[in-house]
């Protein structure tokens, strides 16, 4: 197997010894710093030209390559392969698996109670030119979740698995997803919990293929859905779309001015997705076998 198309993540193919505790506080160290750094400044640089999903979303992606790249390049080879990006034959299948699941998961709390009819489209405030806005939204939010993805389960994320194993790593790693977003608009307690198990079902997801294809599907196929529905994502408000979705039930459900993340219909949908995922995705395993010449 090419090494640049390998699902090998940090350290899984680097020659030479694993590195010791004081190595893995180093490599986290530079990581956590360099998207430290990236998080800080670039928002302050774009909000005065960009709106505030641009920037929230363009900053984040671009401090995790940021972030990410200076590791990779200081430790690693400096390959895509290096932060679990690297292409396989398996690559589209999880990519597009996890498209599935997170498009199915929103389509199924939107789509049923309207269904069900407690819930109904009602008008709604909108951009003139819907068909641009939709695409520029649509991109802006694929950029978030690379970006997501790379910042929270990239180079350190994949390195601590490694070395700490899936319990320790996955579980702080969503509740330190949950709380990045605890200063969203309209953030309420049930919305951060909730983000947190969905930060530690992606973890999951990368934890069972060995590569962020499917958490970023997962990712990407859950956050474009929403604002199709007209309803808020994360605390965000799109209106591209000219309508809004109204509830005929509490905020406990519908998740309230925060969006479905902050009820408990998006809860059961990540409990399902757990369930799910072992059934769909075999596990990978965490070290690929190379030939002395491709390393």
């Amino acid at each position: 197997m090419n090494a640049s198309s390998s699902h090998g993540g940090p350290g899984s193919h680097s020659p030479g010894v694993e590195p010791n505790t004081l190595g893995i506080a180093l490599r986290v160290g530079l990581f956590v710093v360099s998207g430290w750094m990236g998080v800080a400044v670039l928002p302050v640089l774009l909000l005065p030209v960009a709106g505030l999903l641009a920037t929230s979303t363009l900053s984040v992606f671009a401090a995790a390559a940021f972030a990410n790249a200076i590791t990779v390049r200081v430790y690693e080879r400096g390959r895509l392969s290096d932060l679990g990006l690297g292409w396989s034959p398996s690559s589209a299948t999880e990519l597009f698996t996890g498209l599935a699941l997170g498009t199915g998961g929103a389509l199924g709390i939107l789509a049923v109670p309207l269904v069900l009819g407690i819930a109904r489209f009602a008008p709604a405030p909108a951009v003139e030119h819907r068909a641009a806005a939709l695409a520029f939204v649509g991109v802006t939010l694929l950029f978030g979740a690379v970006g997501e993805e790379m910042l929270f389960h990239g180079y350190a994320f994949q390195l601590l698995i490694r070395q700490m194993g899936p319990f320790a790593t996955i579980l702080p790693a969503g509740v330190l997803f949950g709380l990045a977003h605890a200063g969203n608009q309209n953030s309420t307690a049930m919305g951060v919990a909730n983000t947190m198990l969905w930060g530690v079902l992606l973890g999951f997801a990368f934890f069972r293929t060995q590569a962020l294809w499917m958490p970023i599907g997962l990712h990407f196929g859950w956050n474009v859905i929403l604002p199709l529905f007209g309803v808020n994502l994360s605390g965000f408000t799109m209106g591209v779309t000219g309508y809004a979705l109204e509830w005929r039930v509490g905020a406990w459900w519908s998740g309230g001015d925060y969006g479905p993340e902050g009820g408990l219909a998006a809860t059961v949908v990540a409990l399902a997705i757990f369930a799910l995922l072992p059934k769909l995705v075999p596990e990978r395993p965490a070290t690929d076998s190379f030939t002395p010449e491709e390393r």
